[in-house]
């Protein structure tokens, strides 16, 4: 004889949800904003918009952030730190050849900042940085700064006769190189992809050419004792004064040559 099955006892049913508009998450409220900022800009977007576009009570916004300017700093914020490509995407393209790795490096930060995303937020940053100037630190310091300290250890890493300054100095000449389309767009100006391909293989290959001719020249100088650099600049001005009584002679010959 079997066993009648036990009952079990139903799950009370999902508690209703009040009629009103629906809650947004926090990074969805966010995006929202932005996108409404972008649009106008901060001193023409109110807090009436962003509500309207995000479908949110005002007594949300305010609860949340407090006012405008907080709400604008929190949105930018977000879309800065998701927009910023990661030192382990750029340490993930390198190989052993400098070049090709700098190459590599500069097609991933290229094509971030001069994307539709990265251009409205060079933008508005730039726009704004003038009176919230901590908009301006904050996407330098999670930005510009972090990438330039990869790209001087990239650099003293596979050019170790480079002095540490020249590294940071280098790093720092790279980014302004190749990232310099961006600008010219953020201004409202057209670049075919063509173009900044063209420009940012240019970039590099006028990079890596004076970055090693340093490179070369650096440690043999610093090798030398002073004696020796003493020896060879008398020797370079030695010569420097024959070739200029050189040219005076023949000078003054065409001019005999003239006269007569």
């Amino acid at each position: 004889m079997t066993k009648p099955k036990a009952r079990t006892a139903k799950s009370p049913p999902p508690p209703r949800r009040s009629p009103g508009r629906p809650t947004l998450s926090n990074e969805e409220l966010l995006d929202k904003t932005l996108d409404v900022f972008l649009e106008h800009g901060f001193e023409r977007t109110s807090i009436d918009a962003i509500t309207a576009a995000a479908g949110v009570a005002k007594r949300t916004v305010y609860l949340r952030y407090g006012d405008k300017q907080s709400l604008f700093k929190a949105a930018l914020e977000r879309a800065i730190e998701e927009w910023i490509v990661p030192i382990e995407t750029l340490r993930a393209v390198e190989t052993d050849d400098l070049e090709e790795t700098l190459l590599s490096v500069a097609h991933l930060l290229v094509n971030n900042v001069t994307s539709p995303a990265g251009i409205r937020l060079l933008r508005i940053t730039n726009a704004e940085s003038g009176h919230m100037p901590e908009i301006g630190a904050f996407t330098y310091e999670r930005g510009t700064a972090r990438t330039t300290v990869y790209l001087a250890e990239l650099l003293r890493r596979r050019l170790p006769g480079l002095p540490r300054s020249q590294c940071d100095g280098a790093a720092s000449a790279f980014l302004q190189l190749v990232c310099g389309p961006s600008t010219t767009m953020a201004w409202g100006v057209d670049i075919e992809a063509e173009e900044i391909e063209r420009h940012t293989l240019f970039c590099v290959r006028l990079f890596m050419h004076g970055i090693l001719a340093n490179a070369k020249r650096t440690p043999a100088a610093a090798a030398k004792p002073a004696s020796t650099e003493a020896r060879e600049l008398r020797e370079e001005n030695r010569r420097l004064r024959q070739l200029l009584v050189t040219a005076m002679l023949e000078t003054a010959s065409l001019k005999d040559g003239r006269q007569k």
